[in-house]
């Protein structure tokens, strides 16, 4: 995503604000959505250290292994870029930014060998994690966010278009060959990348986090369809479930539960909204109907940069919604050993009420 630096500028202002609320001196940024969201570098998950220094009040430093310095769009209006070669000390350099600092923040994807040595290198320090500072930020997402988010989405929509109008087989291929189409479609219509692909048929729809294998998939069953990718670096996530022959009754009966339960989602995803309220009005239609434990996964998460991120909407979370929350409505009803069944688009809270990204069929479609 082309973001200029005054958005890089506002995102910078509102961290420090958090951080002088929340009395952390620093925030040390490494791997992890939270380096591209606040200054636009992504670093590569190396033995080597990327690290980007917020003082609370001092001018940003972003710390790169020197080899990586030419993918750096230096922004010196936003931090100062220090590039370190092969015989230096990375840490004993962010320890040199820390100074006397006391309490601090670091990524929550920091890998376990650079927080240790950073430990080591500043004794007697109050370590927390980055999130407590920009999980809240980052979950309500701004107009160019929510663009990137719209366009995802929109290609996802695309690829469970393919699936519904048949252009992707089912029948007779394995879970792992549809998946490997869909991931392939994913890219040809826009993403950067393939984040995930569920294509779990059969007994295994009841599994909701299948891995697609080598079963062939047969005609008159259920196929739950997850898929994700990136795009510009913000992610996509839908999930449509297909039958391949005419549904039973009771899978008929079953998929209507889980339409009625995503639409009271949907409705409930107000600004103010408490995140457990969401779930809540999902979770009644299932367990009314009589479904109750086999829906055994939260109704949503979040989305932005990462797959999964702030605001969660599940059980016990009093965090109420607010405008630019992006998350998914994702109900479901699994059967154990014998079919299942999920439905899930990508939502924005707004002040016209909640907006759906996703625009693909909803209904059970029968597909050859």
């Amino acid at each position: 995503m082309g973001t200029d630096s005054g958005v890089f500028h506002d995102r910078l202002a509102r961290v420090r604000e958090r951080m002088s609320d929340l009395a952390v001196d620093a925030l040390l940024l490494s791997v992890g959505a939270d380096l591209p969201w606040l200054c636009g570098y992504e670093a590569m998950p190396l033995e080597r250290l990327t690290m980007l220094v917020v003082p609370a009040k001092e001018e940003p430093t972003l710390i790169v292994p020197r080899l990586e310095a030419p993918r750096v769009d230096d922004r010196p209006e936003l931090f100062r870029l220090v590039a370190w070669g092969e015989t230096d000390n990375p840490v004993a350099l962010v320890g040199g930014l820390i100074g006397s600092r006391i309490t601090l923040a670091i990524g929550d994807h920091t890998w376990s060998r650079f927080l240790l040595a950073l430990q080591n290198e500043l004794p007697a320090r109050r370590w927390h994690p980055a999130s407590m500072v920009t999980s809240a930020l980052r979950a309500a997402k701004d107009n160019a966010e929510l663009d990137c988010l719209a366009r995802a989405a929109a290609a996802a929509d695309r690829v469970a278009g393919a699936i519904h109008h048949g252009d992707i087989a089912l029948v007779g291929r394995s879970e792992a060959e549809v998946a490997s189409d869909i991931g392939r479609r994913l890219i040809a219509e826009g993403h950067d990348k393939v984040a995930f692909v569920i294509v779990a048929s059969g007994p295994n729809s009841a599994s909701p986090h299948h891995e697609p294998g080598d079963r062939v998939i047969g005609r008159d069953e259920m196929v739950v369809c997850d898929f994700g990718g990136i795009l510009d670096g913000y992610c996509s996530d839908i999930t449509r479930t297909v039958v391949t022959g005419e549904p039973t009754p009771e899978m008929q009966d079953m998929y209507a539960v889980v339409s009625e339960a995503h639409a009271a989602g949907l409705s409930a995803a107000l600004i103010g909204s408490r995140c457990a309220d969401v779930d809540g009005a999902a979770r009644d239609v299932i367990a009314d109907a009589g479904y109750g434990e086999f829906f055994p996964h939260r109704t949503g998460h979040g989305i932005g940069r990462d797959v999964h991120e702030d605001p969660y909407l599940v059980d016990g979370n009093h965090t109420l919604l607010e405008a630019g929350n992006a998350f998914s409505v994702e109900p479901g009803i699994y059967l154990p050993g014998r079919f299942g069944a999920r439905l899930e688009d990508i939502v924005v809270a707004t002040e016209d009420g909640p907006w759906s990204l996703n625009q693909a069929d909803h209904s059970l479609v029968v597909v050859g």
